[in-house]
């Protein structure tokens, strides 16, 4: 009885084992792909940056300004003033359309009794 149960006592280490092997090489899979991701956030942020200063370096005022008088001819752009701009309460909205009425009733020929 006692050599069953050291046998079955000695499987149950090599199987608790044997799962700790492959949860150990699954979790160091999962922590290289995690150290990948980081890199890759890493270098986005970076490309991000970049892409930020050429972004402002490229909308300069006095560029823009430049490009827009050396392109006149063609796009005949002009600068903008602060009279140009309206009020909020000087927007006209479209009305509201009304609802289509499908299935009239006429309430004035109705009796007493009818309307309940």
């Amino acid at each position: 009885m006692k050599s069953v149960i050291y046998v079955l006592t000695a499987l149950g280490v090599i199987g608790l084992a044997f799962w700790a092997y492959r949860e150990n090489y699954a979790t160091q899979a999962v922590l290289n792909d995690t150290d990948k991701l980081r890199v890759q956030i890493r270098t986005t942020h970076a490309r991000l940056a970049v892409l930020r200063a050429e972004w402002a370096f490229q909308n300069r005022p006095d560029r823009l300004r430049d490009l827009a008088e050396w392109n006149f001819e063609r796009l005949q752009l002009l600068p903008l003033h602060p009279d140009q701009f309206g009020q909020v309460d000087e927007v006209q909205y479209p009305a509201p359309d009304l609802l289509p009425i499908t299935n009239p009733v006429d309430v004035s020929s109705m009796n007493a009794e009818d309307k309940l």
